[in-house]
């Protein structure tokens, strides 16, 4: 077995193995409740909060749309901005509650984007700089995040705050050291390729973006949840978040809830399940539902206009 191969079975067993840890946490979480339990407890969340869970979550798909604008501009191939929101609202849309961003996303980039001219070459280079955003942002707002307000895990865990606080320095000392190099233009020669860092101003952008896309993300599920600091839920919300997209888990279900559930148990069971019931709902499904009628109906409308051509 190479090292590729083996890399990959000892990713997908580590996500197998956190999933099965995940749903029987939550089955020793749940299992004294019962279905009424849960349907009352869902039937108590207020309607000024999920319309401000909405709010959050159409926001959100309005800023992860804008990801391959910076793209396009920076490689300087010319899009209609139209088409470059459609197709990446898609693309994320899917990828997000499916899992395999990389594989998925670049796919329906493929289809949509060749069919408006794009060279097979530029959209390749568009998908792998969606996935430098994320993770140049992750990097920064964790760093962030452990840095100035470092979360206090369950002493369970015996993870101390000055850990966390050093995972934070670590985090920016390497996204300070990406942007110096992108300040200085510098050059990384990877298998006979040159690759040249983006300008600093560009990769500012991608940070931004994916920042203030993520702290939209947080705050559907925040505005659903009883009063909380919000700095202090978001430092859990990258944790749990973080967790499930490691896992490679389908919008990292289970693995999700249970770090949530875990680090918040100064509320209600119930209350929190409701909430990131909901949450899945406005976040992941709905968002889903509607990028594939889109694409079902974008397909029919492809199909009958080659027949009338022919």
């Amino acid at each position: 077995m190479n090292r590729d191969r083996a890399f990959r079975w000892l990713c997908s067993t580590a996500g197998f193995l956190l999933l099965l840890f995940s749903l029987y946490t939550l089955h020793q979480q749940l299992n004294r409740y019962n279905f009424s339990d849960i349907s009352n407890s869902l039937s108590a969340i207020d309607d000024r909060a999920l319309i401000w869970a909405l709010g959050f979550a159409i926001a959100s798909y309005l800023v992860i749309s804008s990801y391959d604008l910076v793209a396009f501009r920076h490689f300087k191939y010319y899009l209609s901005p139209k088409r470059i929101l459609f197709t990446t609202f898609l693309t994320y849309a899917v990828s997000n509650t499916t899992g395999f961003t990389l594989l998925i996303g670049g796919a329906i980039r493929y289809r949509f984007y060749s069919l408006w001219g794009v060279p097979a070459k530029t959209i390749a280079k568009v998908t792998a700089w969606g996935n430098l955003t994320f993770w140049l942002g992750l990097l920064t707002l964790t760093g962030i995040a452990f840095t100035i307000n470092p979360l206090q895990l369950p002493e369970t865990f015996k993870v101390d705050i000055a850990l966390m606080r050093c995972l934070g320095i670590i985090a920016l000392i390497a996204i300070a050291t990406y942007l110096y190099l992108c300040y200085r233009r510098k050059r990384w020669r990877i298998r006979g390729k040159t690759f040249r860092f983006p300008k600093l101003t560009t990769s500012a952008w991608q940070i931004s973006i994916f920042s203030l896309d993520w702290a939209l993300a947080a705050a559907i599920l925040y505005s659903l949840l009883p009063n909380k600091s919000y700095w202090q839920f978001f430092s859990i919300y990258l944790l749990a978040m973080t967790a499930s997209i490691i896992s490679n888990i389908p919008g990292g279900i289970g693995v999700f809830e249970t770090i949530i559930i875990f680090l918040l148990p100064d509320i209600y069971v119930l209350d929190l399940l409701s909430s990131l019931l909901v949450y899945r709902v406005i976040r992941f499904l709905l968002p889903l539902a509607i990028a594939l009628t889109i694409i079902c109906i974008f397909e029919l409308k492809q199909r009958v206009s080659v027949n009338h051509r022919k």
